[in-house]
């Protein structure tokens, strides 16, 4: 007999349940693939669980709630993957040639550092060995990488000798990644060492890009990486909430979306 996790389940809404908790992250064009059903059935069964808070909903699938542990990077590279293009080739659009970079940890920064292989005579500083490898390819672009301690699960490079070697220049840009955006402005990631790179980032550069697709609004995580007000613009793929208008109104930063 199959035992559910909330009454009322039914078996398909648990196998569903169940794929998630092993993935981290399924889309429902797989979903009902994987199933035998319409996309609209699943997106049924996501509604229902996410209702009950047992899945968190996103555009074009599902993931759990989490407060304390950010989903898989594989997963998180497969999620919302169209608007982090769409939302990297409009960050792109305002960098022009020549400039210096820093560029952190994140799959859409990553996808920006790969919208940015027009530009010419970049010097980009990053603590990503992902994004490192990537834009080391492009013509007349000098990459430096940070020191410190690599993640083995994302590339990522952290720790006290990543953020001393990050304060010793002064960037024309910084572009950031973050892991949720709270109504009030308050920028929030999971890691605080990654947290440490980032605030140390964004103080040794002259303007600051925040790219963070939509379903970064509202998402918790336990550590505070900073606020609205320490960025110049934020570029994204919807609309911002009603809830956090004003706290990026009052926060004076631009905002841009990706049609």
């Amino acid at each position: 007999m199959n035992s559910y996790p909330h009454a009322g389940l039914n078996a398909r809404q648990q196998q569903l349940l169940e794929r998630v908790r092993r993935d981290g992250f399924v889309a429902v064009d797989e979903l009902a693939r994987h199933f035998g059903v319409t996309p609209q059935t699943i997106r049924r069964d996501v509604n229902r669980l996410a209702e009950i808070n047992l899945l968190h909903r996103h555009h074009g699938g599902a993931s759990l709630p989490t407060t304390s542990e950010n989903i898989a990077y594989s997963s998180r590279k497969r999620m919302c993957y169209e608007e982090k293009r769409r939302i990297a080739d409009l960050v792109a659009s305002h960098i022009p040639d020549q400039a210096s970079l820093f560029i952190n940890l994140g799959t859409t920064t990553e996808e920006v550092a790969r919208a940015l292989s027009r530009r010419r005579g970049l010097r980009v500083i990053t603590n990503n060995l992902n994004v490192a490898s990537l834009m080391s390819d492009f013509p007349e672009c000098e990459v430096l990488v940070t020191g410190g301690i690599v993640r083995p699960w994302d590339k990522g490079i952290v720790g006290e000798m990543t953020i001393q070697f990050i304060r010793q220049f002064r960037v024309d840009f910084a572009i950031i990644g973050t892991s949720g955006i709270e109504p009030d402005g308050t920028l929030l990631d999971f890691d605080i060492r990654e947290v440490s790179v980032a605030e140390a980032i964004i103080e040794h550069a002259r303007t600051v890009f925040l790219a963070a697709d939509h379903t970064k609004f509202g998402r918790p995580a336990l550590v505070r990486q900073g606020h609205l007000r320490q960025i110049d613009k934020l570029f994204t793929d919807a609309p911002l909430p009603a809830e956090m208008a004003d706290a990026v109104k009052s926060a004076g930063v631009q905002v841009y979306v990706a049609g």
